[in-house]
């Protein structure tokens, strides 16, 4: 008895030191540099994001946080590589419509579960989405260019940055409100698409307002309608498709933090109070706003009810429209 008596007070010290563990390497945290792996190339709106943000991590933690970028496959290959990753809060991940809606969609055998495999931080931003044309096109608001698209259905070609892409699918959800017929015509990426518009080779896309403001500033792209529940700010005469009668038509592309599954809920706390610290910045959100982003600060709760609000929103019209990346 009393042999079973020490075993069993030497198991709940044992048991107590590793439950102390995570509080104790949390109240270290971090002792390191913090990895940042962003599923997109250099140079475009999600690296950006990721950069500004880490920068203002670095200085609040103490810690270098490194951008990582691992373009590919719909940021698939982004995305499972951070699920292996040890669950210690040093492996951030810029999830988006893509990694965390759509592509668990868009896969039939899709390679991570965006629920189960990581652990929400915060949404950051989100892009507002504009329905823009090439500036020689004769229709001069969305109602003219949706009349001459129905007078020859089929007949339109519209470019995208991708198949699956935020854009491509706000502009399925459009032809499906609207009783569209067009043909879609996938890029990869936002330039190239938008540089087809601009020379005219196809008349219409949906642009990002990081990519399509600058050009609709300069006069190559028209934009006829937003996407966003409200006007832009920066474009307060162009209409809303929800002003126009399309009530149930809302999309951004948008941008959300997370870590890997497992990480301990201390870390988690940490990384989203200094995640809303940063975009609170004034500075920081000057940059944003600048460079096209609407800052959209959240808690874990929230980015997991988004995700699956949007989930809920988007995967009938990926599976209606029959849109596979396989």
């Amino acid at each position: 008895m009393r042999a079973f008596g020490k075993l069993t007070a030497l198991a709940a010290v044992t048991l107590a030191t590793l439950s102390a563990a995570p509080a104790l390497h949390a109240q270290d945290y971090p002792s390191r540099p913090l990895r940042w792996v962003v599923g997109y190339p250099p140079g475009g709106g999600s690296d950006f994001l990721a950069r500004v943000i880490g920068n203002e991590l670095s200085k609040s933690l103490g810690q270098p946080v490194v951008v990582e970028n691992q373009p590919g496959a719909a940021s698939v290959l982004a995305a499972t590589s951070v699920t292996r990753s040890p669950p210690d809060g040093y492996t951030l991940f810029s999830g988006d419509n893509g990694s965390l809606v759509y592509n668990s969609a868009l896969f039939a055998k899709p390679r991570y579960d965006p629920v189960k495999d990581f652990a929400p931080v915060g949404l950051m931003a989100r892009f507002p989405l504009i329905l823009v044309v090439n500036s020689q096109t004769p229709a001069k608001t969305a109602q003219e260019l949706f009349e001459a698209i129905k007078a020859a259905p089929s007949k339109t070609n519209y470019a995208s940055p991708g198949i699956g892409s935020p854009h491509h699918l706000a502009m399925e959800l459009l032809i499906e409100k609207a009783g569209l017929a067009m043909n879609h015509v996938p890029y990869r990426g936002a330039a190239p698409a938008v540089q087809d518009v601009l020379a005219n080779q196809l008349p219409l896309m949906v642009a990002d307002a990081a990519v399509g403001l600058p050009q609709i500033r300069a006069g190559g792209l028209k934009p006829l309608a937003v996407f966003s529940k409200t006007r832009l700010a920066a474009l307060p005469d162009v209409p809303t498709l929800q002003e126009l009668g399309y009530k149930d038509i809302e999309a951004y592309a948008w941008q959300g933090l997370v870590t890997v599954t497992g990480t301990p809920a201390a870390i988690q706390s940490k990384l989203t109070a200094e995640l809303q610290k940063a975009l609170a910045n004034p500075e920081v959100s000057k940059k944003l706003l600048d460079f096209g982003l609407e800052p959209i600060p959240s808690d874990a709760k929230a980015l997991s009810a988004y995700i699956a609000s949007e989930s809920a929103y988007w995967h009938p019209l990926i599976k209606a429209r029959n849109i596979s990346l396989e």
